[in-house]
């Protein structure tokens, strides 16, 4: 990959996350974006706590998904999906904690992906949460065409 695929790279990463308004709502903030490698960070708010008084698992995944994405979406070709996800909560998080998610990629095959994120709290560094996330990339996505006689349905095709 050349110095050309790696700032296209990142700059998509940069666009992605500037129109994420899920992660954005969370407070979800990126510290650190590279190739295959991403820093975030998320404060505990009050109203992200469930009723045991500890933060909502599936904010910390979001945290965690967020990172996930970047990491994975920091090469200078076609779009990065999950495929799939998982995630192991060691210990709680709560109202007022700094979590930090740290991504990194642990291989690449193909068009796939294995994406490890660690989530601390910032103030100890205790393990919050392990997730581990698989990825697909997709071919760029061509432009859209305007359609022309030929590709243009027709009444029994279900055109009008």
């Amino acid at each position: 990959m050349d110095a050309d695929d790696q700032l296209t790279g990142i700059d998509r990463v940069r666009t992605m996350l500037a129109q994420d308004v899920a992660s954005e709502a969370l407070g979800i903030e990126a510290l650190e974006v590279g190739i295959g490698s991403a820093r975030m960070r998320m404060t505990v708010r009050p109203d992200m706590v469930q009723g045991y008084g500890t933060c909502h698992g599936g904010l910390v995944f979001a945290l965690a998904d967020t990172a996930f994405a970047a990491a994975c979406n920091g090469r200078g070709h076609g779009p990065v999906f999950a495929a799939s996800a998982e995630i192991t909560w060691v210990s709680p998080a709560f109202a007022g904690d700094v979590l930090i998610a740290d991504a990194g990629e642990h291989t690449r095959y193909g068009r796939h992906g294995v994406t490890d994120v660690r989530v601390t709290r910032q103030r100890d560094g205790e393990l919050v949460a392990l997730f581990r996330g698989r990825s697909l990339e997709l071919p760029e996505r061509p432009a859209p065409t305007a359609p022309t006689a030929r590709t243009a349905p027709t009444a029994t095709e279900g055109g009008r």
